[in-house]
């Protein structure tokens, strides 16, 4: 049976960046994402659901969120879902799912006087470049 695992999300970093190393030395950046929904109930009142998604990423990728990504920035991530089982302290079962990083985007890419974004996107999931009129071939 074939399986397929990718998850794209959208959301605000719900806290800075934690960046660790394994004994490899390999970057780790823990974060959190929270994406919102507005829905309207039943009864017609305009209600507000918030999914929070804990992250992981690896390498630059970690590297780079580290240093240009704080709380409350928006951030486009793509990955897979993977998912954790530990013990707790009190020896119970603990577990959860979180998305490993594979790409990101900037949201918000602030601009300089040149109009040049000022932190580049590591992501093969950034914008496509402007279409132009004429058809190359």
């Amino acid at each position: 049976m074939a399986s397929y695992n990718k998850i794209i999300m959208m959301g605000n970093l719900t806290r800075d960046p934690e960046l660790s190393y394994l004994p490899s030395q390999t970057p780790v950046a823990e974060f959190g994402l929270a994406s919102n929904r507005k829905r309207t109930n039943k009864d017609g009142q305009q209600r507000e659901e918030v999914c929070f998604v804990d992250c992981r990423a690896y390498g630059k990728l970690a590297e780079n969120i580290d240093k240009y990504c704080k709380k409350g920035r928006p951030l486009l991530v793509e990955g897979r879902l993977t998912f954790d089982q530990w013990d707790g302290q009190d020896g119970s079962k603990r577990s959860k799912h979180r998305i490993t990083v594979e790409a990101f985007s900037f949201v918000d890419a602030k601009r300089d006087g040149a109009g040049a974004p000022q932190a580049p996107s590591s992501s093969p999931v950034a914008a496509a470049p402007p279409c132009d009129d004429e058809i190359p071939f």
